[in-house]
């Protein structure tokens, strides 16, 4: 390490540290106090983002200090940002008060103003301080404290004050107090300080940041940084009554600060850059673990493990450590390079009109920048409408009809200018006034609009113009397959939109059909458009005058019904198998299944039909039971009842293997039918 040099570490931990002294400190460059210099503001360019970059450049002789003022809120953002650019400084730096709030700035000094102390506790938190009161009498010692006993006239406590003098110990009430002072100037100026911390707390908001930048001979010098600004707008006029339109663009700025600018270059850039606030201007601190004191003690027994092998740690008298060290001072070169000298702007040729543009327009890294062509003087407070653009663009008059708007009735279709960006420029997004043949033709709003790009304005309705819109759909089968007893059925929902236009004036219009797009379609008719976007269709028609025209846009969309046969009724079955709908071959197979179904349900059918009649047969047994039981099984009745008792048991017994047969031939004229419908290959 170079000798003569200390290099301060202030770690993220919020350490503090200082490491590589040598045998003599360095003396400051330069010779005499640093000269106090205001370098003015030179170049400005504002973001349509809402940050701007100020520059302020001069020329510097010899240890210079240069004070940069600040609104408290735009502190963080240029600690976040401040760029210097000096060749011959020696080491530069910036020193700032630190943004502590007031309370713990008044709680470091010896005399303690926070939380708004009566004059008891200020006196209790100077004990042992030299006071001189008047009381009305001038009595002077050493503060012994403040007691509080209760007053001679009142119930509440009194503060009394003790004071050690040179006649023993002094008791004063506070209240007989006219005035006091301390005898340490040291405690007055402290005194002095907190008053004004209150009270510049109240009055201002302006910090002040310190750069100190010492060097020799003469050098320019430059410092940068970026705020938040108000954004810059822009607005235009477009002039459609003119052989060759005239498009014309102006820039709203405004110097919200408490600095004029004076002859500056001024550069308005329109983009979208990542930009944010971060707190760089509280100090913060971070809470770290307490660790018991290394006191000897018993040592305990442990194991090692095995370690990998590594790379050695550099050791602080290492010949390597004073490499790295070297390295990371020189880190501050890295702005000390000369910056490039910036290309001055093209002329442009004078535009059209009887405004001329302002500014020229380029690339600005992945933005686009207009700088104006003059310097610009606005003083503090103040703003300014500035032109950006004048020239002609390429326009085409023509209506637009929503397609949207025209479903739920008759509308107006909007008056429009299609437009061409043959400005050169990339222009940002604000509102367009619209003049057509000498007068005020509406209001239009227009987003960002690139070079060359191609964008529909709309200022208005064409009250003599209406239209209105019908839809129809259809859903014709377009295939049908069946497969694993799934019978699938394509479908193309076709829908027609019909647009219907009336033009009761004299004039042929030129109209756009804005058409929705609808998600999953596609267009059948027309076979073209003029443009598609994400959300609609733009087809353009000719108007005639007082002639009514017809603009017919089918769009298809696939569908697909997937149906499991074996969970069809039967009644949808036969449906399906007599639909006209359904290909010839499909048709026949259903209806052979229909058959089988028709077979089961025969089967079942027979079932319920014999269960129905054994059920009949027992209740007559039943019945015949209960009148064998009263008239006793000796009586002719009673051997009557017997005899049908039998023939009833025989006829149950019958019935009963016929239905275990019905019921077989239902299970099997299921599963044939069953078997089929899943077998089935269409």
């Amino acid at each position: 390490m170079k000798t003569g040099m200390w290099r301060i570490a202030l770690f993220t931990t919020g350490t503090l540290t200082a490491f590589g002294a040598g045998a003599q400190e360095r003396s400051a460059p330069g010779s005499g106090a640093p000269a106090e210099t205001e370098l003015p503001v030179k170049r400005i360019a504002l973001f349509s983002s809402g940050v701007g970059y100020f520059e302020h450049s001069g020329s510097l002789s010899g240890d210079a200090e240069i004070f940069l003022s600040f609104d408290v809120d735009a502190v963080d953002d240029a600690l976040k940002s401040l760029v210097i650019n000096d060749a011959a400084a020696g080491s530069p730096s910036v020193s700032y008060p630190s943004e502590e709030t007031l309370e713990r700035t008044l709680q470091s000094l010896e005399i303690n103003l926070s939380g708004n102390p009566g004059t008891a506790e200020i006196f209790a938190g100077q004990r042992g301080a030299e006071l001189e009161v008047s009381a009305p009498n001038p009595i002077s010692g050493r503060i012994l404290g403040v007691e509080y006993r209760p007053g001679a006239e009142t119930e509440t406590q009194e503060a009394f004050l003790s004071l050690s003098a040179g006649d023993g110990i002094r008791i004063i009430a506070l209240r007989d107090i006219v005035s006091f002072s301390f005898r340490d100037p040291a405690l007055n100026a402290d005194l002095k300080r907190a008053l004004d911390l209150i009270a510049a707390s109240r009055t201002t908001r302006t910090r002040k940041l310190l750069v100190r930048l010492p060097g020799r001979g003469n050098r320019a010098v430059s410092l940068g940084y970026v705020i938040a600004v108000p954004v810059w707008k822009v607005s235009y006029r477009l002039d459609l009554g003119r052989a060759r339109p005239l498009f014309q663009g102006w820039a709203i700025v405004d110097n919200n600060g408490d600095t004029d600018w004076n002859g500056v270059e001024l550069s308005l850039v329109s983009g979208r850059p990542v930009s944010f606030i971060q707190k760089l201007y509280p100090p913060y601190y971070l809470q770290r673990p307490i660790l018991p004191l290394a006191i000897a003690g018993t040592a305990q027994a442990r194991t090692h493990d095995s370690g990998f092998a590594g790379k050695r740690l550099l050791s602080a008298d290492s010949e390597a450590y004073y490499e790295m060290d070297e390295a990371v001072a020189n880190v501050d070169a890295l702005y000390e390079k000369e910056r490039a000298p910036r290309p001055a702007p093209a002329p442009r040729q004078a535009a059209a009109g009887s405004v001329q543009a302002a500014a020229s327009g380029g690339a600005a890294g992945d933005q686009f920048a207009f700088t104006v062509t003059t310097p610009v003087t606005l003083p503090r407070r103040q703003s300014a409408m500035i032109p950006l653009v004048n020239g002609s663009v390429e326009a085409v008059k023509t209506l637009i009809l929503s397609g949207r708007r025209a479903l739920n009735g008759t509308i107006h279709p909007e008056l429009a200018a299609e437009l061409t960006n043959t400005t050169g420029m990339k222009l940002p997004a604000g509102p367009i006034t619209v003049f057509d043949g000498g007068n005020y033709a509406g209001d239009a709003v227009i987003e960002f609009f690139g070079e060359n790009d191609r964008r529909f304005i709309t200022y208005g309705e064409d009250l003599s113009v209406n239209g209105f819109a019908q839809a129809a759909m259809n859903r014709p089968v377009s295939a049908v397959t069946v497969s694993a007893g799934v019978m699938t059925i394509n479908r193309r929902l076709i829908t027609e939109w019909t647009y219907t236009v009336r033009n009761t004036a004299a004039e042929t219009r030129r109209l756009i059909v804005e058409h929705p797009v609808t998600a999953g379609a596609s267009l059948t008719e027309p076979k073209s458009y003029l443009e598609k976007t994400d959300s609609l269709y733009r087809f353009v028609q000719t108007l005639p005058g007082n002639r009514e025209i017809t603009l017919k846009v089918q769009e298809e969309t696939p569908q697909a019904e997937r149906i499991v046969l074996a969970n069809l009724r039967f009644e949808t079955l036969v449906s399906y198998s007599t639909s006209q709908e359904i290909p010839a071959a499909v048709r026949n197979a259903l209806a052979r299944g229909v058959e089988l179904r028709q077979k089961a349900e025969a089967a079942r059918q027979a079932q319920t039909d014999l269960e129905s009649r054994r059920s009949r047969l027992i209740a007559d047994q039943d019945r015949i039971r209960n009148n064998l039981s009263a008239v006793g099984a000796a009586s002719d009745l009673g051997r009557e009842y017997m005899k049908r008792m039998t023939d009833l048991d025989r006829d149950i017994e019958n019935l009963s293997r016929d239905i275990d047969a019905a019921e077989a031939l239902v299970q099997s004229s299921r599963k044939e039918a069953e078997d089929y419908v899943a077998g089935l290959r269409l």
